[in-house]
């Protein structure tokens, strides 16, 4: 098989594209795992903004402990209560990192963890209501290595 220098130039010039864009292109994703995680949590129902506040720094210098938290919006009555909030780090292997569950008792639906990241990739709070309802917030977190800020 005869390769003409054309074709050399053209698959040197696909090598050095997919090497760089390839794997940008696929961070930003969601995985089609944390697509269905997100789909059964909220039971066929798409999420919508607003009433969940998910918090946590734009850049974390170690990403062995990245303290995050949520809030969510709700009079933690009989009749109007959170059930259950999910947080997923999508870059993780395994992204479901937490499930809280909830009940009127708990006098307000929030909490804090840490959790551990290896790269920049995007957090997501899901929040089931008692009515059915579901809310979703997402925040990047931005992976420094050593603290050196890049």
């Amino acid at each position: 098989m005869n390769v003409t220098r054309r074709q050399t130039f053209m698959l040197g010039a696909g090598a050095v594209a997919f090497a760089t864009l390839g794997t940008q292109a696929t961070t930003a994703l969601a995985s089609p795992e944390s697509d269905k995680l997100i789909a059964d949590f909220a039971g066929g129902k798409t999420p919508a903004s607003g009433r969940i506040k998910l918090k946590a720094p734009e850049i974390a210098e170690n990403g062995n402990t990245v303290p995050v938290s949520f809030t969510v919006e709700s009079p933690m009555s009989a009749d109007d209560n959170v059930v259950s909030v999910m947080i997923l780090a999508l870059g993780n292997p395994a992204p479901k990192v937490g499930e809280f569950n909830f009940t009127p008792m708990s006098g307000k639906a929030a909490a804090s963890i840490r959790i551990r990241m290896a790269k920049t990739q995007d957090l997501v709070a899901v929040a089931k209501m008692s009515d059915g309802s579901v809310f979703i917030d997402k925040k990047t977190v931005k992976v420094t290595i050593g603290g050196c800020g890049g």
